[in-house]
C-alpha cells in the first residue's frame, strides 16, 4: 500500500493496530552526527580453507602451475587456442562471445538460447561493439569491445529499451539480464526491451580490468590468503591493511594496462549514450541498482535532455562519490538495519530467532558478549570427511562474523533467521553452521592444480562481477587518495563513530585506492544539477545499510521535478524485501510517465523472520488481478534471486 506522508517514517509514535508487523521500531533509533564494498568471496573462511588445501596439495606456485624451479615464471597468458562456452541450463545451446564477431555498428546475434516452457525462445540477443578506449582522442589503434545484451520485448507495439545496471561498480549487466531479465521486464512492462552491457573493464568486455592477468591465479590466492581482517579486529590492523592496498595497488597498475587511464563512470555514461544512438534513440529510459544510481545520475548531469525515463534505486551519494576524499555518509543508515535485526529477532521470539532475548537490548549485549568471547577464542570447525564439512581443520574468527554480519545488512528478509541460529551455535562453540552457511554463498571454484591447460577465451564470459574493477572504477571516480597510514586510522574511527558494530568492516572501500597513482584521462565530477528532458524517479528503503535515504534526498535536490519514493523496509536496494507497492509505481513510471506523490512511502510484502506484511491489493477486475499477481510473483523472484546487490560491491 501507498501512502502520501510528510515524513519518511509513517508509523513513527503513532497507534497501531497490533496484528499489524511494525517496520519502522517502536524504540528511538539514534541518529549519529558524524560503498562499501562486500569482500564476503575473498575473505571468507572457505577461501582461506581453499588457499591452506593449495599449500597442502602443491606447495608452491611453481609446482601449481607445472614451472621447474629455474624457470621464471611467465606473466603473460599462453597463446590462446581454443575458446570457452558458457551454459547455465540444460536446456541451453552452448554459446561462446567470440562467435560475435566485434563491430562498429550494432549487430545483434541470439545468444543463451533457452527454450521456456511454452515452447517459445528466451528472446535474448548479444551483441560486441566496438567504440574508441579513448572518447576525447579516438582513434584505431586503441579500442574497447562492449558486451551488450538485450530481452526482446514480447507485447506490441513495442516501445524501445530500457537500460538496466545492477551496481558494482564492477557488476555484470549481462549477468544480470541473462538470469532476470524477464522478471526485470515484467515490472517496467513486456512492450519494453531490456537492454544491459558490462561497463568497459567488466566481465565480458574486452580488456578486462585484471590486476593478477594470465596464469597468475595461485599468485592471487597466495595473496588473498594473507588477508589482515576488518579494521577494528586488533591494535595495528589499519597499518598492515594499508600496507597490503599499497602493494595490491602496484601490482594492478603493473599488469593493468592502458584501460586504466580509460575506465570509470564519466567513459560508461558515454558508452552508454553511444549504445542508445547504435539503437536509433534519443531518450534513455533507464533503471539502475546502487552503483547504478552512479551512473544513473552522472549520464543525467552529463546529458540531461536525453533523459526520457530514469529510476535510481539504493541511491550512493553523488557528490560525496566524486568531490570528497572522506567517504563516509554512505555508513549512516547502517545501524538502523543492525537495530531492526534485535527488534524483529525479539518480535519474533525464540522459535523463529534462535539468538533470541527478553529485549532488544539483550539481543546487542548477547552479540557484543560474543564478539568479546570469539575475538579471543575462535570457533574451532573440525575436518569432516563428508561433504558437508570442511576438507581440513578451519577457525571462525572475528572478523570472520563480522564479515558475516555486514553481509546479512544487504538482505535482513532472508538472512537474519539463519544468521541468528549460526550466532547461536558459535555462541554455544559450534562452527558447523557458519560453515555450512557461508559455504552455500561461495562459488564452484576451479582446481589450482590440475592436470589440464586450458586457454582462456579470446573473450571472456560474463563473470558475476569483475573483482578488481570496483577500486580501477571507484578510485578513478573520486579525489585522489591523499591518507598516510594515520590519518587513515583517524577516517576509521570517523566510520565506527556513525556504525560501530559494522563501521571496521566498512571501512575499507576506500582504502582500496591507497598507493593508485593512474588518474583517468577524462573525469566528469559534476555539477549534478540539471534539468532533466524527463523528471528522474529516486527510490530508497527507509534504511539501508551502505545507501542511506539521506543520499537519495541529497541527489534529488540536484534534479528539479524528482521525486523520492521511500520503501518501508530494511536492506540494500528495494529489492532487499518485495513491494508490490514500489513494483506498481515504477511500472507506473515507465508506462504512463506518472510520477509518484511527494511523501509517498510503500510498506514492503514481508518483513525478517518470517513475518507476514500486507501486499498492496490488486485491481478490482480479473484482468488487473491477474496482472497485479505476475507482478507480485516478479518482485518476489527478484528480491529472492538477484544478487547483485550483494554481490557487486555498493
Amino acid at each position: 500500500m501507498a501512502k502520501s506522508l510528510g515524513s519518511p517514517r509513517p508509523d513513527s509514535g503513532s497507534a497501531r493496530d497490533p496484528k499489524r508487523p511494525l517496520t519502522t521500531p517502536p524504540f528511538p533509533v539514534p541518529h549519529r552526527s558524524s560503498s562499501a564494498r562486500r569482500r564476503w568471496a575473498s575473505l571468507t573462511a572457505a577461501a582461506a580453507v581453499a588457499a591452506l588445501t593449495l599449500l597442502a596439495l602443491c606447495h608452491s606456485v611453481r609446482k601449481c602451475a607445472g614451472i621447474p624451479p629455474h624457470q621464471p615464471i611467465p606473466s603473460q597468458s599462453p597463446p590462446i587456442t581454443n575458446t570457452t562456452t558458457t551454459t547455465t541450463s540444460q536446456d541451453e545451446t552452448p554459446f561462446s562471445w567470440a562467435d560475435i564477431p566485434p563491430s562498429r555498428t550494432l549487430s545483434w546475434h541470439p545468444c543463451y538460447t533457452t527454450t521456456t516452457t511454452t515452447g517459445t525462445p528466451s528472446g535474448l540477443e548479444c551483441a560486441r561493439l566496438d567504440i574508441p578506449m579513448d572518447w576525447l582522442n579516438p582513434s584505431d589503434a586503441h579500442r574497447v569491445i562492449l558486451a551488450i545484451i538485450r530481452l526482446r520485448a514480447t507485447a506490441t507495439p513495442r516501445r524501445g529499451p530500457v537500460f538496466f545496471n545492477p551496481g558494482g561498480p564492477g557488476g555484470s549487466g549481462v549477468w544480470a539480464l541473462r538470469d532476470h531479465g524477464r522478471d526485470l521486464q515484467a515490472v517496467v512492462g513486456e512492450e519494453f526491451d531490456i537492454v544491459s552491457f558490462d561497463p568497459r573493464g567488466v566481465g565480458a568486455s574486452v580488456p578486462r580490468v585484471e590486476c593478477w592477468g594470465g596464469n597468475r591465479r595461485q599468485e592471487r590466492a597466495f595473496w588473498e590468503a594473507g588477508e589482515v581482517g576488518v579494521l577494528d579486529a586488533y591494535p595495528g590492523v589499519v597499518y598492515a591493511a594499508f600496507a597490503r592496498a599499497a602493494a595490491l595497488s602496484g601490482v594492478c597498475e603493473e599488469d593493468g594496462g592502458e584501460i586504466l587511464r580509460h575506465v570509470g563512470t564519466t567513459y560508461h555514461a558515454r558508452d552508454m549514450l553511444e549504445v542508445l544512438e547504435q539503437m536509433g534513440e534519443r531518450g534513455l529510459r533507464y533503471w539502475g541498482f546502487s552503483y547504478g544510481t552512479v551512473l544513473g545520475g552522472t549520464f543525467a548531469a552529463m546529458y540531461p535532455g536525453r533523459v526520457e525515463r530514469m529510476v535510481n534505486d539504493g541511491n550512493v551519494d553523488l557528490k560525496e562519490w566524486y568531490q570528497t576524499v572522506d567517504y563516509i555518509n554512505f555508513v549512516r543508515d547502517t545501524d538502523k538495519v543492525v537495530d531492526a535485526f534485535y527488534f524483529y529477532c525479539h518480535q519474533a521470539g525464540p522459535l523463529r530467532c534462535a539468538f533470541h532475548a527478553a529485549t532488544p537490548g539483550k539481543i546487542r549485549q548477547r552479540l557484543a558478549n560474543l564478539l568479546a568471547q570469539i575475538r579471543i577464542n575462535p570457533v574451532l570447525v573440525p575436518s569432516s570427511p563428508s561433504e558437508s564439512g570442511p576438507r581440513m581443520p578451519e577457525l571462525v574468527t572475528f572478523t570472520h562474523v563480522k564479515r558475516m554480519l555486514a553481509t546479512a545488512l544487504y538482505q535482513p528478509i532472508y538472512r537474519f533467521q539463519r544468521v541468528a541460529s549460526v550466532l547461536a551455535a558459535l555462541e554455544a562453540g559450534d562452527g558447523r553452521p557458519y560453515h555450512a552457511y557461508t559455504s552455500a554463498d561461495q562459488p564452484a571454484s576451479t582446481p589450482f592444480c590440475s592436470s589440464e591447460t586450458t586457454p582462456p577465451p579470446s573473450a571472456p564470459g560474463p563473470d558475476e562481477d569483475t573483482p578488481d574493477s570496483f577500486a580501477a572504477i571507484l578510485c578513478s571516480d573520486g579525489e585522489p587518495f591523499a591518507y598516510t597510514p594515520t590519518t587513515y586510522e583517524s577516517y576509521v574511527r570517523a566510520v565506527q563513530n556513525l556504525s560501530t558494530l559494522i563501521g571496521g568492516d566498512q571501512a575499507t572501500t576506500r582504502l582500496s585506492c591507497a598507493g593508485r597513482t593512474i588518474r583517468p584521462k577524462w573525469r566528469f565530477a559534476g555539477p549534478f544539477s540539471a534539468n532533466t528532458s524527463f523528471p528522474v524517479l529516486f527510490v530508497n528503503n527507509i534504511a539501508d545499510n551502505i545507501t542511506p535515504l539521506v543520499s537519495a534526498r541529497n541527489n534529488s535536490a540536484g534534479f528539479p521535478g524528482s521525486v523520492v519514493l521511500v520503501q518501508n523496509s530494511y536492506g540494500h536496494t528495494s529489492l532487499a524485501a518485495a513491494s508490490s507497492c514500489t513494483a506498481r509505481a515504477v511500472r507506473s513510471y515507465f508506462r504512463e510517465g506518472r510520477m509518484p506523490a511527494e511523501g509517498t512511502v510503500c510498506e514492503a510484502d514481508e518483513m525478517p523472520f518470517g513475518e507476514a506484511a500486507f501486499p498492496g491489493a490488486g485491481g478490482e477486475g480479473g484482468a488487473e488481478v491477474e496482472e497485479s499477481d505476475a507482478l507480485t510473483e516478479a518482485v518476489g523472484r527478484l528480491s529472492r534471486g538477484a544478487r547483485w546487490g550483494v554481490g557487486a560491491g555498493l
